[in-house]
């Protein structure tokens, strides 16, 4: 089954209302109009594209490790993946199908990260929540986000919701923001240059990890040209 498949199995029970989350309508209208907002207002079409130059970063990882976007360039192309947080079940089935790819990226001499605005210990528990081996890093006040163009604020109405659901996410990121990224994934090549770029307003739906497999091909032809 396809990443999205199993996405869309998860929506359509959650939509429906069944156990464990048991939403009301309510809900999910509330979150269907703010998705809606977000991709009529072309966010996505400004976050940076196939052909830009990324930027380089320096974050840490749940250990405390800084981890640099320029020093895994120096050993050969880079998938960035950004994610909400572990409390996103689709970014938790995103990181699990990633994982499973990782050895197929590697044999393409890629390393692969991802990106959150959680603090070190929801990155740990995400790491053991979804048996992963690649580095889980921590972006503070999605400041990474917001150099690949991908920060979002919340409307008011949705951080009312989250509040009455319990997601607080001040306290998930340690910042009192209310910001998110949209969900992207990146592959960069080792010259700095953005050769695939995936954006989604829509937080249910995310690009299959093999859909990255022609740009990391293309960047081992050019740094063997």
């Amino acid at each position: 089954m396809s990443l999205q498949d199993k996405l869309d199995a998860f929506k359509a029970d959650f939509q429906a209302g069944k156990p464990p989350y048991n939403v009301p309508r309510s809900v999910i209208e509330t979150m269907h109009r703010a998705t809606a907002e977000l991709i009529a207002s072309g966010a996505a079409g400004l976050a940076l594209k196939a052909g830009d130059k990324a930027p380089a970063f320096t974050l840490d990882d749940p250990d405390g490790k800084a981890v640099s976007s320029t020093a895994l360039l120096a050993e050969g192309p880079l998938v960035v993946s950004f994610y909400r947080g572990v409390w996103c079940p689709y970014c938790n089935m995103e990181l699990q199908a990633l994982q499973t790819a990782l050895p197929t990226f590697q044999s393409l001499g890629a390393s692969l990260v991802a990106v959150s605005p959680q603090t070190a210990p929801n990155s740990r528990k995400s790491v053991r929540q979804n048996a992963l081996s690649f580095p889980i890093l921590s972006d503070p006040r999605n400041d990474a986000a917001a150099a690949f163009g991908l920060r979002f604020e919340l409307p008011d109405y949705l951080v009312e919701l989250y509040k009455g659901l319990k997601n607080d996410l001040p306290a998930f990121n340690g910042d009192p923001s209310w910001t998110l990224p949209m969900p992207a994934r990146f592959v960069v090549g080792q010259d700095g240059t953005i050769l695939y770029a995936e954006v989604n307003p829509d937080y249910t739906r995310r690009p299959e990890p093999e859909d990255m497999l022609p740009a990391l091909r293309s960047a081992n032809r050019t740094v063997v040209a």
